[in-house]
This record gives structure tokens, sequence and C-alpha cells, in this order.
């Protein structure tokens, strides 16, 4: 993968304004598929041989298996997740589908999506309400006959500015008037449906993503669609949501340990063969704290993640929450300022795209916000803890 990186830089300055996947990602899924290193996220022992996910589960790993895989893909987040088929939002959009779709919606595109044959995207934030709290979602999807309308905006859609994503999980209220958690739904809508509108795509600190396919802002106008499309029941979609976040949380906190051991090589790196003030950073005192902190901090954090993993295999998702919580508050806040620490030992090169630091500081301040901000998960870790 590292090798790779500049080829990709090569390919994106090619083809400017282009989204979408680049040859470089496509050679790469070929040489891991044919090495079965493919969907590793998936517990692929696990089904059955009627589901189209069968065989296409590579080695079958556990959460706590799969770990330090994810780990070391965190080292090129742009390349590896992807290589893998390990990439949100696909990963959870296929987990939603392997477990809550139909025979015919895991025919039309959870195979496509194991296969990599497409990508896909996932429509909850929306910019005219808080969507830290997920009750607030306005997007209406209305029954119609044999057909769900859907109306409203999204934003921060993850991968719909690629021309490949051919499929969007929705969620939008059908019953205003049930209960506070009962209200949502989750919709299958297919990119090409009249009335789906791409608004803009959106950066995060000027970085679009554009070999992924980026973030958007979507109008869904009158959108129409299959009564068929509809995921599991009405009033599933909060608990839909529930489960998908659960995994994909831990996931970004199991790649995030490895930008910041990343960060922590080129830290260390620099430190050896930078020189200022007659001697090297090295013997500074303050980077020698700094790359001790980060030591430290990456060993606990990963015992953590370790622990999480190890009881979402053992108790499952729900039982496992409080862990969830923590290493989602914990992994982004101490990775960023270990990659911010990187930044500062490489000065004007730290803030520059000569190295990947400030790329990866973008992504990981974003994951103190993605799947819920920190104060989110901290109101709910302190009241699970008050409990006890």
């Amino acid at each position: 993968m590292l090798p790779a990186e500049p080829v990709l830089e090569e390919q994106l300055a090619a083809t400017p304004g282009e989204w979408g996947v680049r040859p470089v990602v496509r050679a790469l899924q070929e040489s891991a598929r044919a090495q079965g290193l493919w969907n590793l996220f998936l517990p692929g022992g696990e089904h059955s041989t009627d589901n189209p996910a069968a065989g296409n589960g590579g080695a079958g790993l556990t959460n706590l298996q799969y770990a330090p895989v994810a780990e070391v893909t965190g080292w090129s987040p742009r390349l590896a997740p992807a290589a893998f088929n390990c990439a949100a939002p696909d990963t959870g959009n296929m987990e939603v589908l392997n477990d809550f779709g139909t025979p015919e919606q895991k025919e039309q595109w959870l195979q496509p999506l194991l296969e990599a044959r497409i990508r896909s995207s996932f429509c909850m934030t929306e910019p005219d309400v808080a969507s830290s709290d997920a009750t607030n979602i306005g997007t209406r999807i209305r029954r119609d006959g044999d057909h769900y309308v859907v109306s409203g905006r999204k934003w921060w859609s993850t991968g719909a500015m690629n021309p490949d994503a051919a499929i969007f999980i929705v969620m939008g209220k059908t019953d205003p008037d049930a209960a506070r958690h009962r209200q949502q739904s989750m919709i299958l809508v297919p990119r090409d449906t009249p009335g789906v509108r791409i608004v803009r795509p959106l950066t995060v600190f000027g970085y679009d993503d554009r070999d992924h396919g980026g973030h958007a802002e979507i109008a869904f106008d009158e959108v129409r669609v299959p009564a068929a499309n509809l995921i599991a029941g009405e009033g599933d979609g909060f608990s839909i949501a529930q489960a998908r976040l659960g995994p994909g949380r831990i996931h970004h906190c199991m790649r995030a340990l490895g930008m910041g051991e990343r960060a922590l090589a080129l830290m260390t790196e620099r430190a050896r063969t930078r020189e200022a003030f007659g001697r090297s950073l090295a013997e500074q005192g303050v980077v020698r704290e700094w790359v001790a902190e980060a030591r430290i901090q990456l060993e606990s954090l990963r015992l953590l993640v370790l622990k999480t993993a190890w009881l979402m295999d053992t108790v499952g998702n729900k039982h496992a929450m409080t862990e969830i919580q923590a290493i989602k508050i914990a992994v982004p806040r101490a990775v960023q300022q270990i990659i911010d620490r990187a930044i500062q030992v490489h000065g004007g090169a730290g803030v520059s795209s000569d190295t990947p630091l400030a790329e990866l500081y973008a992504g990981v301040r974003s994951l103190r916000i993605a799947d819920g901000p920190d104060e989110v998960h901290l109101a709910g870790l302190g009241r699970a803890q008050l409990r006890t």
C-alpha cells in the first residue's frame, strides 16, 4: 500500500475533477482478492451457503481477529481499506443488508457490493437538524400504494460523489406520531431514481476524498421507490442504525490506531534526522516526552480496543456499548494529539502535502464528530457509570 500512495497521487493529478476509484486501487483489489484478503470485516464463516455473503467473507475473522488487521490498514487509510473491500460506508451498508435485507435485496445490492462491482452511500445526517440526536431526522418516507415517497435533504453522505455508488441507504421518518425510537425507517434508493439530486460535494479541511467518492449533500425531491425497498419494517430504522454504527465505530478506532502508529513512526524518524540549535530533535526533552506519551497512549488504547472487540464477540454489541463509547471518545482524541505533535516536529513540512500528516489529522479530527460527537458519547458513558 505505501509504495502505491505516490502512484495514486499521480493518477489523481492526471484526472482532476474526476470522482471515483483509480486504477491503482483496482489493481490492489485484484491482488488482495486473489490472496483471500477480501471483506475481512465480515465474519464469513457464519454465513450459510445460500447467503450472498458466503464465499466473499475472507477468513471469517472475529472482531478480535480483525482488530490488528484493521489497524495495519490505518497506516494507509486512503488505499488499504478500499483495497481489501473494507472501506466505509460500504462495510456498514453490507452489514445492514446482510443482517436485515430480504433475499431479493441481497441478490440485487449485497452481492455486487461484496464483489466491489458497485459502491454505496449511507444517508443519515441532515443539514437542518442536530443529527447527533438521530430522532431529529426530518426526511419523510411516506407510503403511497405499492411505493414509498422520499422527501428531504441529507449531507455528509459518504461516497455519494462516486458515480459507482449505485445504491443509497436513506434513513427517514415513516410515522412522526409513533414512539420516539419507532418513527424512523431505512429504505434503499437507487442513485438513478428520478428526484435524487446531488447538490454539492463537501470537503474536510479542504480534502475532497476524490479517489473514494467524497461526501455529498443530496436532495431527495419526491423520490418514488418500490415498497419492497424498505429494509426490515417500518419503525425499525433507529435500531438498524444502532446495529450499524457500533461495528463502524470500532472499525474507525482500529484504523485510527494505525494512523497514530504511522504518525509516531514519522515523528521518530524526523526527530532522529533533524537538527536544531546544535543537536538533533531527538535530544530535545520535549520531543522525547511526546514520543513517550504517544507510545503509552497507543499501547493503552489498543488494549481497550481489543477488549471491546472481545466483548462484541462474546456478549454482543449491546453489552459492549460502554466500551464502544469509551474507545470512540478516547482513540480519536489521543491520535489527534499524536498527529498534531508529529506535525509540530516536522514544522512547515508537517502542514504541507509532502507528508501524509495533514491529511491524517483531517481524517482523525472528523472522527470526533462522525458516528456521534464526543459529547454525546461522554454523556452516555457518564449515565452508564452513574447507574453502576
